[in-house]
């Protein structure tokens, strides 16, 4: 935490245009696939939210609250891709018997910070590019120090421009049905196979 303090401002003064906090389009985007079946599944998942917090205050309670959950899934559910687990390419559940894939690990994370009290509206799934090209989801938690990024395959959280992905879109804030093209013109090198 010693690090995301270092441009801590009072929740009130937040400049969202600080690098970091990933900028997103006007508009909706595309939802992912696998969301819109998890939505059709579940319709009170994915409603638009009561109230929209822009940022959580991160204090060291909650920022303790984001390690341990975060050390929680990683530790306890064995990754698994769809195709192994339910032999289908795309599905978006939450963990079946201790396994999941990094959309089961987002879900998971995310239901267990709203059971602790976090705005849904500050929990965003994102979905990403890794360097070598392929799929992948993390959990954006909106704090006044930045986009934090909760991953299955990281243990520290990080702040999203110091994690290694292109970002592409994310939840919005105002409704957890819908989703936004998030703007990462940082450089990023995409590794190819030959």
């Amino acid at each position: 935490m010693a690090t995301l303090a270092l441009g801590a401002q009072p929740s009130a003064a937040i400049d969202f245009t600080n690098a970091a906090f990933v900028q997103v389009a006007q508009g909706n985007a595309s939802i992912p696939v696998g969301h819109l079946d998890f939505c059709r599944s579940r319709p009170a998942e994915c409603q638009a939210n009561a109230t929209v917090e822009p940022a959580v205050s991160l204090t060291e309670t909650n920022w303790q609250q984001l390690v341990s959950i975060n050390a929680h899934f990683n530790q306890t559910i064995i990754p698994v891709t769809d195709e192994e687990l339910y032999k289908v390419e795309e599905f978006w559940t939450y963990p079946t018997g201790g396994y999941g894939d990094c959309e089961d690990f987002v879900l998971a994370k995310r239901r267990a910070l709203i059971e602790a009290g976090w705005s849904p509206s500050t929990l965003l799934i994102a979905v990403v590019r890794q360097s070598d090209g392929s799929g992948h989801a993390v959990l954006m938690v909106r704090t006044d120090r930045g986009d934090l990024v909760l991953d299955n395959q990281a243990s520290a959280i990080r702040l999203w421009n110091e994690t290694p992905y292109q970002y592409i879109k994310r939840q919005s804030q105002a409704n957890a049905g819908q989703w936004v093209d998030m703007l990462d013109d940082r450089m990023t090198i995409v590794a190819t196979s030959r």
